[in-house]
């Protein structure tokens, strides 16, 4: 089976990767020339565990190709995904612009019966404009070709995503006819095959699924932060409550974990976009709006506590910071925490030192030289008066706290994600603070 998946970002390079393993013969397309020449050139542009070596070997099996051009491909395809970037506009909605322009190229080309499948996440009732468009592309060429639109978001976790793709919770598939059902059946017959769930919806519901999924679990992050910020207040112990309610069958224990605030490409994103909607079609989203509002508070907590400790005298204080990444096996650091943390220690006047494994990089691409990058976890404390946990690392989880409480200047640590003991921790000499205790 042929398909081409416009967008070699995240979502496409995983997707088409891992389809092209499962055998299917796959043409990634981007406008951006660079990245294509680089990807043909064995370079990925995105840092996912597995992927450098998966991209390779399809790519020197023949079933992986790379292009600059749609065009050229549709003939030989059965199935086109796209998943260009779906970034927010100015008030939160999302930007539909490159999904649009997909779907002009898509028109001006097909010569035969092809589906357009919307890989991004996309508000309800894209599919409606993208099938418009295509229309009237065909319109002016004066012809008539039969084609399908569908949707089919996707749900890969940042550090997990080929696990999350080759098996899945759940593959959704909105379409509107049979055609175009028989085909996205083919496509998923090994996932079949293997027993996983692959779901028929009508577009608006497989639309609305990713959307929902997502806001689901931002607002489950929020709750467990508001409980853990009243934790604090009435003296209770947060990882007790999380045990207690995560036992509840009805509940369950996955996202109820405190921490300092979510952030990364999904959750912010697809949380104000579901407002936006709502809005849009006259409706108001009050328990989301309180979830994006606990959030962005959030952000605040760890240098709230900083700046308790010391009594607002911060300026000239050395702060080192463990993890810039928004989670960890990731280096992407959009809505991260941290930086709304280093912008709040720079304000204060303090002298940043940070680490972290896999997102220093990108860090300097975000903000430049603003703080010190530290060589190691080890060099970020040297002098510090005080350690913030950011991300948890699997690196950060057991250090040698021998060594670090010899290189700071005051054995302070301030943990925004609850990744050690606090016994422990006073037994090494060091005073602690978490989230929610």
């Amino acid at each position: 089976m042929n398909i081409a998946i416009v967008g070699t970002g995240y979502v496409g390079l995983v997707s088409g990767t891992c389809f092209a393993e499962m055998g299917v013969n796959v043409t990634c397309v981007d406008v951006n020339e660079e990245k294509i020449h680089s990807l043909l050139n064995g370079q990925i542009p995105i840092y996912e565990p597995g992927l450098d070596e998966m991209v390779l070997r399809n790519y020197q099996e023949g079933r992986l190709k790379f292009t600059t051009d749609l065009a050229s491909c549709l003939d030989d395809v059965d199935i086109v995904f796209s998943a260009v970037g779906t970034p927010p506009d100015e008030d939160g909605s999302a930007d539909l612009q490159y999904v649009l322009m997909v779907a002009r190229t898509f028109g001006q080309y097909i010569n035969k019966y092809t589906i357009l499948v919307t890989k991004s996440t996309v508000p309800v009732g894209t599919a409606k404009k993208v099938k418009e468009v295509i229309k009237e592309e065909l319109s002016k060429r004066g012809i008539d070709i039969p084609f399908d639109v569908a949707s089919n978001p996707e749900f890969l976790k940042e550090g997990a995503a080929i696990k999350d793709f080759m098996s899945p919770d759940r593959v959704v598939v909105g379409v509107e006819s049979d055609k175009a059902k028989e085909l996205m059946s083919k496509l998923y017959r090994p996932f079949l095959l293997n027993n996983f769930r692959v779901i028929f919806t009508d577009i608006p519901s497989a639309e609305m699924i990713k959307y929902a999924a997502n806001s689901m679990l931002a607002t489950r992050i929020s709750f467990m932060n508001d409980i853990a910020n009243l934790c604090e207040l009435v003296g209770a112990d947060v990882n007790m409550v999380r045990k207690g309610i995560g036992s509840d069958s009805r509940i369950g224990s996955k996202f109820l974990y405190p921490g300092c605030g979510y952030g990364g490409s999904c959750f912010p994103k697809d949380v104000k976009a579901l407002i936006k909607t709502a809005e849009k079609n006259g409706y108001s989203m009050g328990v989301l709006k309180a979830v994006e509002e606990v959030n962005e508070n959030q952000k605040y907590v760890l240098f709230n506590k900083l700046y308790r400790y010391y009594n607002g005298e911060l300026n000239g204080k050395a702060i080192a910071l463990w993890g810039l990444a928004f989670k960890p096996e990731t280096d992407d650091m959009r809505e991260a925490t941290a930086l709304v943390t280093i912008k709040q220690l720079l304000d204060a006047g303090c002298i940043i030192k940070v680490y972290d494994p896999v997102a220093m990089n990108e860090c300097k691409r975000k903000i430049g030289e603003a703080v010190i990058y530290a060589t190691d976890m080890y060099d970020a404390v040297l002098d510090a008066d005080a350690l913030l946990i950011l991300t948890e690392w699997k690196q950060f989880r057991l250090p040698s706290w021998g060594v670090v409480g010899k290189s700071m200047k005051k054995c302070l640590v301030i943990d925004g994600r609850n990744i050690y003991d606090a016994e422990e921790m006073k037994g090494n000499g060091f005073e602690y603070y978490c989230i929610g205790k």
